[in-house]
């Protein structure tokens, strides 16, 4: 049996954030700065932990996104990738949502949902317990820049790099040196990941969630 096999039957025995985290294992190399289209996104692999999440593509504020549509469910889209932090650490995105959740707490399984999210992972192989993930996340109420552990995994880290409502209509790009994260985060040098997912989900709290997603880019940490 193959490492990818053995990490895909183990999802079947854990929920959520600890079998997104197994779920990404080695399986290609990355290009450089290519760009990742929202269409892109959209065809990548498929992980349903609840009701599936919808997405689709739409235009919104004048772009080509990938809109996330979700009512008590819970769904990541997911790419198994290596990719070169040596070469290109610098993980460039943009995403919005339509609003957050209410009466939330994200520390707790009871509240972790979040209207947009987007993962990045370094697989253990058939030590699971070694895998690390970085969970990028739109926050309804944590503060921008507080990190705390994941309530279903704890090797996954959260980091909050918006919060609250939209204050525009348009995406918010986001730039993160994804090596110097792990680095701070999980206290671990790397010089490659092994996937990327993104993940809208409203299962926990039951509450309504719509987001959206943009193109994705790996660049050089001097761009």
């Amino acid at each position: 049996m193959t490492s990818l096999q053995t990490t895909r039957q183990a999802m079947n025995s854990v929920r959520r954030g600890a079998a997104l985290l197994c779920v990404l294992a080695v399986a290609s190399t990355a290009q450089g700065a290519e760009s990742i289209s929202p269409a892109d996104i959209l065809a990548w692999e498929r992980r349903d932990f609840a009701d599936p999440t919808a997405y689709r593509l739409e235009e919104h504020a004048g772009q080509t996104l990938l809109q996330a549509q979700c009512r008590n469910a819970a769904s990541a889209l997911y790419l198994e990738t290596t990719i070169d932090l040596r070469e290109t650490p610098v993980l460039e995105w943009s995403w919005t949502v339509a609003d957050v959740f209410d009466n939330t707490d994200e520390t707790r399984k009871s509240g972790d949902d979040y209207p947009v999210r987007l993962y990045v992972v370094k697989d253990g192989g058939l030590l699971a317990w070694r895998t690390r993930a970085v969970n990028y996340v739109w926050s309804s109420h944590q503060p921008v820049g507080m990190v705390w552990t994941n309530a279903y995994a704890s090797q996954a880290r959260m980091l909050a790099l918006q919060s609250g409502a939209p204050e525009q209509a348009e995406p918010v790009t986001e730039r993160r040196n994804v090596r110097e994260d792990f680095q701070r985060l999980h206290g671990i040098a790397l010089d490659s990941i092994d996937g990327i997912a993104i993940m809208t989900d409203c299962d926990d709290s039951g509450q309504p969630a719509t987001g959206w997603y943009g193109a994705i880019r790996w660049l050089p940490a001097a761009e």
